[in-house]
């Protein structure tokens, strides 16, 4: 077997540009670069040797569309060797247009069906504290285009009201919702007993602080804006 190893001074740009096709998405990734970047390096309890340990962080990216700075991130992080990016959606390739956790070490959750992973985060902290695991965090990386989907509100919902203060979801914002979030989205999940803040989403400093662990019952939003949609393309 193959020993991979960390890259300390990650090209993430070079990284991305390994993988090149058609993809439509790329703005998706573009958006959250800073923010994977901030959570794996400095945030979340996993690495490549415990991916499979019972008290390890979860990430969840519901923001599946477009997932190339995933997939760079976790090559910079040893998860996968950064040739394989070279083989970015071809056939027999690990590294389709959506992650799948069957086939790529570190991956939590198959990953693009739009509205899906909060709801999913919800059930994989309600699991965790049935377990007696009060130690682990789980993080679910969003859109604010993807918070359209009603079952993401029905998530912002409950998730307050169940105390899951172990659940932290990550709002890439680049104003690309449909109807835009009157009073700001981070008013959104405050209005459901949420403790939310709105960042900077390329400040590396700013959102590592709002991503530190902050003990507690209740579940906190991290708003992370960049910029629109439009100036990506």
């Amino acid at each position: 077997m193959t020993t991979m190893t960390r890259l300390e001074y990650p090209d993430l740009p070079g990284l991305i540009d390994r993988m090149s096709g058609a993809e439509k998405h790329t703005p998706a990734s573009q958006s959250t670069t800073d923010v994977l970047w901030v959570l794996y390096d400095e945030i979340l309890n996993v690495s490549p040797s415990t991916v499979d340990d019972p008290l390890r962080d979860r990430f969840l990216l519901s923001k599946g569309h477009g997932p190339m700075a995933y997939y760079a991130v976790l090559a910079a992080k040893g998860f996968i060797d950064p040739a394989e990016l070279d083989t970015w959606a071809t056939y027999d390739s690990r590294l389709g247009q959506h992650p799948d956790r069957v086939l790529i070490p570190g991956v939590e959750i198959a990953a693009g069906s739009l509205g899906h992973g909060l709801p999913l985060g919800i059930g994989m902290a309600l699991g965790l504290r049935a377990q007696g695991n009060s130690t682990s965090r789980i993080v679910v990386l969003t859109g604010d285009a993807e918070l359209d989907e009603g079952s993401n509100h029905e998530a912002i919902q409950v998730a307050a009201r169940l105390n899951l203060g172990r659940l932290t979801t990550v709002v890439v914002d680049n104003s690309s919702a449909s109807l835009g979030w009157p009073g700001g989205i981070a008013d959104r999940f405050e209005r459901e007993g949420w403790d939310a803040v709105t960042v900077d989403g390329r400040d590396h400093r700013v959102l590592a602080d709002a991503l530190r662990d902050k003990p507690g019952t209740r579940p906190r939003a991290v708003i992370a804006r960049v910029e629109p949609k439009h100036l990506f393309q």
